[in-house]
């Protein structure tokens, strides 16, 4: 009973978002604040299934102009449970395909949110060049899950280098999102759904970087992000059994 009136109070909550969200991205198209309004919205949803979510870190990039941000990808949760953490001016990168998603996608796309095609390498090569361009010339940060896909509860997967590109050829930081590990935390039958902790981290510059040093930046951003996660999930609270 109570994950059939979940379920119903989602369903009536993103349809309030995606209406908002809709006349608001219709009267500024491709906004580059359009992503941070969503977000929040997306955040409060959260209360619906029984998630505390604790965001800490927002000091480490209130001051940044330009940057982009890494963080761990585990769950369809994510758009609700990390959507909070998205900074003023950030948009982010997704798969072409997400398009194609019925109301999500085209939503996803009018907010100001980029769309790359990963099976055309030319075209994603392209892409990360006009990615470095917006961000020289709005000052506009990138979100991305440098893991490429949902990790389900295997622990931090192996990182594409595409962050790290645009990264370097904007000469921008890069700042890491760890969130604390909750795959499989989540049961819509249960009131306490515990505690998730989501924490911008300091940013981690790419000065002193040569391209040719791009697997090094990657290494030393994974190891960062997944040694703090690692001392997230230790100060987590789990569910109530």
């Amino acid at each position: 009973m109570l994950k059939l009136l979940r379920l119903l109070l989602l369903v009536l909550a993103m349809v309030l978002v995606f209406i908002l969200g809709t006349v608001v991205c219709v009267l500024r198209p491709r906004h580059p604040n359009n992503v941070y309004f969503l977000g929040r919205l997306f955040n409060k949803a959260c209360i619906i299934i029984g998630l505390k979510v604790t965001f800490r870190g927002y000091e480490n990039a209130n001051n940044l102009q330009s940057a982009v941000y890494i963080a761990n990808h585990q769950s369809n949760w994510d758009i609700i449970a990390l959507t909070g953490a998205v900074m003023p001016r950030t948009v982010a990168i997704g798969k072409s395909s997400l398009f194609w998603i019925p109301l999500f996608g085209q939503l996803f796309w009018l907010s100001g949110n980029l769309l790359i095609n990963r099976e055309n390498k030319a075209k994603a090569a392209s892409t990360i060049g006009k990615v470095v361009e917006k961000i020289r010339e709005r000052n506009t940060s990138i979100w991305m899950f440098p893991e490429g896909t949902r990790s389900q509860g295997k622990g931090l997967l192996p990182f594409k280098t595409g962050a790290f590109h645009i990264a370097m050829q904007a000469k921008v930081p890069l700042v890491p999102i760890a969130c604390s590990s909750y795959f499989g935390q989540v049961d819509l039958n249960r009131w306490d759904n515990g505690e998730l902790i989501v924490e911008i981290m300091p940013p981690i510059s790419v000065e002193g970087y040569e391209p040719k040093q791009i697997r090094d930046l990657l290494k030393h951003s994974r190891q960062t992000l997944e040694t703090r996660i690692a001392e997230l999930d230790q100060e987590a609270r789990r569910p109530l059994s």
